[in-house]
């Protein structure tokens, strides 16, 4: 009799198994080579008419993973059986060469056999093994499956009638359509099931009395006329070992239908087939074949290049992601880059401290970057601020805000970049009362800036005037925002974070007025150009904005986050995973120096303190007006006028004192 030849599986991996992988890989696995289960699912073949020739082509069932196999599985489906298995990923390639694959394909085998041996079920029969290795940086993936089946020697033989189709050997079309109408019912699909009659039951329960009676069936990928997919395989060992007194011939239905015929031409076909020997050795495991062959059909691994077929937004988001999860995998395994990726920035100022930052806040990957200016890009700006060009000064100039955040989507299309042009009342620069729609602006102006700064977890003030850092720092102080200030000198620069509202327990830090005894005043007018410009060493302004970003980094990373204590004095221990988070650095770029500073909160800040927030949280608009019509008005609110006052009588008192002694010493 002839050798039953059995039509091996077909892989067919979507590419968002190589997605899922890849973040499965830079998320959870890291530097691991440990196994990960998987689930897979393959169906029936089909058959496609050709149009020219009119014959019918048989497409085999594919063995397919895609993004669920890594979770739940594909979605069960009637005729679709799923498949349980492991995948192997290896760090480097020659790790994945170098692999011993016939030491995995033996110990895959192994369990499927002692499977059939302790719990004489079907249901590891399908089980898979997929070694691969994922080169992330190419989007190059090579993968190789296997699928375990027994080969007994002697083989199985096939009835000289061979394979014939089910209808035509004593089962009606009645008993099929009711065969069929039940394993449609069968949500996932049942891999292996015995019909006794015209219904269909476990194969498990198959009985030494069903040898003459009862027929074996299975869901078949194949479509060869003569080949029976590769499931059965595994199905006739099972047979074969568990009842080996009633199967040494078995009746076999090859199940292809997954619908009701309108012509009666059933695809299913039946066979008889028969075991080799005459006893079979339970205990003696058969051997096993099942390697896929590559595209050249030859035993080897595939490959699978992403890179031509991804979308190239998709492609750019995982590139981003790349270098920072592997910074995960060694170095600094609790680095929270969910928590960067999803903190909002809004950037108070778009020129050349507002480019830098823009793209080390893009570097660490953060998802929502916004740009307020008043400006436009002028003929000095390009060269000193890298998010613009000589085409965008032309005509006038381009808005700076709305232009730095079109080139940050230039470079990261999947950026949420967005500029807004408004330009921020400050004080000391009173708004004319005519004409109203002047006010009615500035008003519309805050209530925007207002908005936006409710919108973000953290503000950055990169202006170029002291006095225009003041509203958004009170905006932000009321509003419990993070505040990081950059500011810039001709060889030194200040960064520091605003300290948050005092509660029980937390020492309060200084904000960018802090340290001063006078409200902010009009910086602006009267100025010579070099005071009007920024004239610095062209360096220090990435250096301070780089700073800015990481010191926004150590505070997203600490335990207390907005409250995080300034350390102590040569304190280099922190619980924040990046490192200390210092209140304030001062940068002097003439000695190559860096110097830390704790500022301590003043109570009579005309920024910060809770006399000037809770009278804008009060007040709003109103407040608002009298400090930028008013130079003195912040003065009077916080006391400064007083203290100044106070200052005056005690100078005056020494001068009396110095004097009365010094008539006492004459």
């Amino acid at each position: 009799m002839p050798i039953v030849q059995f039509a091996p599986h077909s892989s067919l991996v979507n590419p968002s198994f190589w997605h899922k992988l890849t973040e499965h890989k830079l998320d959870v696995l890291k530097l691991s080579d440990a196994e990960v289960p998987v689930v897979a699912s393959y169906g029936t073949g089909r058959l496609i008419k050709d149009r020219e020739g009119g014959a019918f082509i048989g497409v085999n069932g594919t063995f397919g993973v895609d993004e669920e196999s890594f979770t739940e599985g594909p979605k069960p489906a009637s005729f679709l059986v799923p498949a349980n298995g492991v995948l192997k990923n290896y760090n480097t390639i020659e790790e994945f060469k170098a692999a011993d694959k016939p030491e995995l394909f033996n110990q895959s085998a192994e369990k499927i056999w002692q499977s059939i041996l302790t719990t004489k079920s079907t249901k590891d029969l399908n089980s898979f093994l997929v070694i691969t290795f994922a080169d992330l940086k190419k989007y190059k993936y090579y993968y190789w499956f296997a699928f375990p089946a027994f080969s007994p020697s002697p083989p199985w033989n096939i009835s000289e009638s061979g394979w014939v189709p089910a209808s035509s050997v004593g089962l009606t079309a009645a008993q099929l359509e009711t065969i069929h109408t039940a394993l449609a019912q069968q949500v996932p699909a049942l891999p292996y099931f015995l019909i006794r009659g015209s219904t269909i039951h476990p194969i498990e329960q198959w009985t030494d009395e069903d040898a003459t009676s009862a027929i074996v069936a299975f869901i078949d990928p194949s479509t060869q006329p003569q080949n029976p997919g590769w499931p059965l395989r595994n199905l006739l060992t099972f047979l074969r070992t568990i009842h080996p007194n009633s199967t040494q011939s078995v009746r076999v239905l090859c199940w292809r239908d997954t619908q009701i015929p309108r012509d009666g031409a059933w695809k299913s076909i039946y066979g008889v087939v028969s075991a080799g020997d005459a006893e079979a050795a339970a205990a003696t495991r058969p051997k096993a074949v099942g390697w896929e062959l590559n595209i050249k059909g030859k035993a080897g691994a595939r490959l699978a290049d992403l890179a031509p077929m991804m979308d190239p937004a998709r492609l750019a988001n995982q590139a981003v992601d790349l270098n920072l999860k592997l910074m995960r995998w060694r170095i600094m395994p609790e680095l929270d880059l969910e928590k960067i990726a999803g903190t909002r920035c809004l950037l108070l100022g778009a020129g050349t401290l507002g480019c830098y930052v823009s793209r080390c806040l893009m570097g660490w990957g953060v998802r929502t970057i916004t740009l307020v200016d008043s400006g436009k890009v002028s003929f000095s700006n390009p060269v000193r601020q890298p998010l613009f060009q000589f085409d965008d000064c032309l005509n006038g100039g381009r808005p700076k805000a709305e232009c730095a955040a079109e080139r940050l989507r230039q470079v990261w299309p999947g950026l949420n970049a967005t500029g807004h042009t408004i330009s921020i009342p400050m004080p000391g620069h009173p708004i004319p009362a005519s004409p109203p729609a002047l006010a009615e602006q500035a008003k519309k102006d805050v209530e925007k800036l207002e908005k936006l700064i409710d919108e973000h977890d953290v503000v950055y003030l990169l202006m170029d005037s002291r006095e225009s850092r003041w509203l958004p720092t009170v905006i932000a102080r009321s509003k419990g925002k993070l505040v990081l200030n950059a500011a810039l000198g001709f060889d030194t620069f200040l960064v520091m974070r605003h300290g948050a509202r005092p509660k029980e327990g937390y020492k309060p830090l200084g904000c960018y007025y802090c340290n001063d005894i006078v409200a902010p005043a009009d910086s602006l007018t009267d100025r010579t150009l070099d005071q009007m410009c920024t004239v610095t060493r062209p360096g220090i302004a990435s250096i301070a904005s780089s700073t800015a970003v990481e010191l926004m980094m150590s505070v997203l990373q600490h335990p207390e986050g907005l409250y995080a204590p300034a350390p102590a004095p040569g304190d280099t221990d922190s619980p924040s995973s990046l490192g200390i988070v210092p209140h304030q650095l001062r940068g002097y770029l003439g000695q190559f120096r860096n110097l830390p500073i704790e500022g301590a909160a003043y109570d009579r800040c005309t920024g910060c303190s809770e006399t000037v927030v809770k009278a804008y949280e009060e007040r709003g608009w109103e407040m608002m007006v009298e400090a930028f019509n008013d130079a003195k008005y912040l003065e009077r609110l916080t006391g400064l006028d007083k203290l100044f006052e106070e200052g005056e009588k005690a100078m005056e008192d020494v001068e009396w004192m110095e004097g009365e002694e010094g008539e006492d010493d004459f």
